[in-house]
């Protein structure tokens, strides 16, 4: 096979954070092969991030639902893909995610040994997660040769595009008219599971706290976190606080993060947008750990008490008491973020 590298072929991953962080793969390609064209296959909700990415010339639908298998639909696909690419990297560790790329063909197909994928797959890695405890060193290391393991260092931070003008498009969207005053944004919600949402009743201490200083509060997140908006507002009962929870696109959602002076935010895909926007973030961890998904920004505080039962990671606390996120009162977010405030 030829060095010259004239297109690439991602196969990306389908959580909304986890496709922010796959931008450092993409910045790294795009870094060391100027000219090829990279495109990225995902799901259809992946496709506003993909749009704010430089470095994609196209974001192409993956046309089937999450947990469908359809191996032969999948390798049709590949089929009709075939001569385009020279080289494909298949991001997600399943056997179904490899049969596109196989099916197209493509010479050089890259990925981690995952679901047995031998024979899928023809330049296969395996996995050293004490070498890469970070899922970013991870996706970074696909486009590196075997046995070279990035540091954080040498991770390109996500950068999602973002102007005066979308700004302004996505105020309007949202009904907002942004004042002098500055804006805290929250984002309560963490679509894995209850063990990252920190309780909404801290969320609303911080709001009050800080609305009583002369702020404003953005609420943002999906349709299912508009309960928990709801109840925030409820807690901080004033009307600077507003609840933009499913009433935003998930465009309109970068560009409000990039309006927005400070997030405030679980560990979630909400988390890593406002990191790639490059707005000060104070994060909260619960089951999940800073160790693997850290937001990639030098502009951000960790609020995490490391229990001796955390992480667990899992979706709901094994053992009931939430402790991780109910033994973090809002105090300490409260510091963290006068910190960060302090330090701009």
């Amino acid at each position: 096979m030829s060095d010259k590298i004239n297109a690439i072929l991602v196969i990306g991953p389908a959580w909304v954070g986890d496709m922010v962080m796959a931008q450092s793969l993409l910045r790294q390609l795009r870094a060391d092969h100027p000219d090829a064209a990279i495109d990225v296959v995902a799901p259809g909700w992946t496709k506003p991030i993909l749009e704010r990415m430089p470095e994609v010339r196209q974001g192409l639908e993956m046309p089937f639902g999450h947990g469908q298998f359809k191996p032969l639909a999948r390798i049709k696909l590949g089929r009709q893909m075939q001569g385009q690419y020279d080289w494909a990297i298949v991001m997600p560790y399943t056997w179904k995610a490899a049969l596109l790329p196989w099916g197209a063909k493509i010479k050089k197909r890259t990925g981690f040994v995952g679901e047995q994928r031998w024979g899928l797959l023809n330049d296969i890695r395996k996995l050293d997660k004490t070498a890469m405890p970070m899922m970013a060193q991870r996706y970074v290391a696909l486009g590196y040769p075997k046995d070279v393991f990035p540091t954080r260092e040498q991770l390109p931070p996500p950068k999602l595009h973002t102007s005066a003008q979308t700004q302004a498009d996505a105020l309007q969207h949202a009904g907002i008219r942004k004042t002098e005053r500055p804006v805290m944004a929250f984002c309560p919600g963490a679509e894995y599971g209850p063990a990252k949402r920190w309780p909404t009743k801290y969320f609303a201490e911080v709001g009050k706290h800080f609305v009583a200083k002369g702020w404003d509060i953005w609420i943002l997140g999906g349709p299912k976190d508009a309960p928990l908006g709801d109840e925030i507002v409820q807690g901080i009962g004033n009307e600077h606080c507003r609840n933009l929870c499913g009433k935003t696109r998930l465009a309109d959602a970068i560009d409000l993060l990039a309006v927005a002076d400070i997030a405030v935010c679980n560990d979630s895909g909400l988390m890593h947008i406002a990191a790639a926007v490059e707005t000060p973030i104070v994060a909260v961890f619960g089951s999940s750990t800073p160790n693997y998904t850290p937001p990639l920004s030098h502009n951000a505080e960790i609020v995490s008490l490391n229990l001796n039962c955390s992480p667990c990671f899992k979706k709901q606390c094994p053992f009931g008491h939430y402790d991780c996120l109910m033994k973090l009162d809002s105090q300490r977010v409260i510091t963290r973020i006068q910190q960060r405030i302090s330090s701009q």
